[in-house]
């Protein structure tokens, strides 16, 4: 005789917390170390519902989110100029209030905030200094866009640059191959290309990127992703191992967004925190986010950042890859939505926000954009 399980709606709760206090152990493992007297130099990471942050007697006051049952309520206390206040508060998701005292004390106390959405989109971005702009630097936007030369010379070095670090992730992350090789191959051509060819326009530029992502990514197919408790809670037949960039939900459209894949999901949430940084980081530098050398604005995001990200992708892909190769997910790691959109649960959506914070590299910005 088979038994069943009596209720397997509660069974599968009990999946959940249990995967969800999983990634919150695993969040707190990696969190950055400090430094005696050091400022927090970690961000602070919230998710889940009826997360809140008020002022009380002049002390920031906030409550992070509940994402399963049983659950304690984190509760955090930060007074003026108290060095455990973060630099950055991350909110993933979730629901919540906040106050416009919230956003005065924050600003006064240079705490930048940022929310990322479900799928991997920035949301929005507060800067903790305001955006007080370094006319010198705005100007050098300006005017490296408007110079064809400096702004082909400037894509062509930060393109350039990607591809060495993609050949660095295929060497530490993939497995030796043919398809492996041919990809290292295609990048070290495209690198001589960039180095030593001159260019007309961005096309041509963007053309060799897009070669080399193309045999990047194909290294990448057949990767196996490890799984625990599928006899009880299976997960779909193409999420044991790695199929491409592209989304089956976007229709016949090849479209890297509303991730399908369990990894196409984490890598365009590490991505969505990555673009939070890095925007942070330039308008406390001064530089303007919504005025990009060689990207256009488009669907709201901040231009320059979509400049910034590219050399750091790569690096960012063998966090996750390196994630993908040392653990195990279960079923309850993910929700598969009718429209076949993948999303990660709130604490594993936590976990790969702290391993990309984890990575930060502060004085970035400067030798992202090539200035010394």
């Amino acid at each position: 005789m088979m038994l069943h399980d009596a209720n397997p709606l509660a069974a599968d709760d009990n999946d959940w917390a249990e995967r969800c206090d999983h990634w919150i152990a695993e969040s707190i493992s990696i969190s950055p170390k400090r430094r005696v007297r050091q400022r927090n130099p970690g961000p602070l990471i919230l998710c889940g519902h009826g997360l809140s942050m008020r002022i009380e007697s002049g002390a920031l006051v906030i409550r992070d989110g509940f994402t399963h049952h049983p659950q304690d309520q984190a509760k955090y206390r930060f007074f003026l100029g108290d060095l455990d206040l973060p630099t950055r508060i991350l909110l993933l998701d979730g629901s919540g209030t906040l106050s416009f005292d919230v956003l005065s004390w924050l600003a006064e106390q240079g705490v930048a905030l940022a929310r990322v959405r479900w799928n991997g989109e920035v949301a929005t971005v507060l800067s903790g200094s305001g955006y007080a702009a370094d006319r010198d630097k705005v100007r050098w936007q300006h005017d490296t866009r408007s110079d064809d030369v400096a702004r082909l010379a400037f894509a062509a070095d930060s393109i350039r640059r990607k591809l060495i670090a993609s050949i660095a992730t295929l060497e530490n992350q993939i497995a030796d191959s043919e398809v492996r090789s041919i990809a290292i191959d295609k990048a070290r051509a495209g690198i001589e290309r960039l180095t030593n060819e001159a260019f007309k326009d961005l096309n041509a530029i963007f053309a060799i990127e897009g070669e080399c992502a193309a045999k990047y990514f194909a290294a990448w197919q057949g990767l196996p992703m490890q799984w625990t408790g599928v006899k009880r809670r299976p997960v779909p037949d193409g999420w044991h191992c790695y199929p491409g960039r592209t989304s089956l939900a976007n229709g016949e459209k090849p479209e890297n967004r509303n991730a399908s894949h369990p990894i196409n999901a984490m890598l365009n949430y590490a991505y969505a925190v990555k673009l939070a940084q890095l925007q942070t980081q330039a308008v406390a530098d001064g530089y303007d986010p919504t005025f990009g050398v060689m990207h256009n604005g488009r669907r709201g995001k901040p231009a320059l950042i979509l400049d910034l990200i590219e050399p750091r992708r790569p690096v960012v892909d063998a966090l996750i890859l390196q994630l993908v190769s040392k653990r195990r997910f279960a079923a309850a790691d993910f929700v598969l939505r009718t429209d076949r959109v993948c999303r990660l649960s709130p604490q594993l959506a936590r976990m790969i926000a702290t391993l990309v914070a984890a990575s930060d590299q502060k004085k970035e910005i400067r030798s992202l954009l090539g200035r010394s």
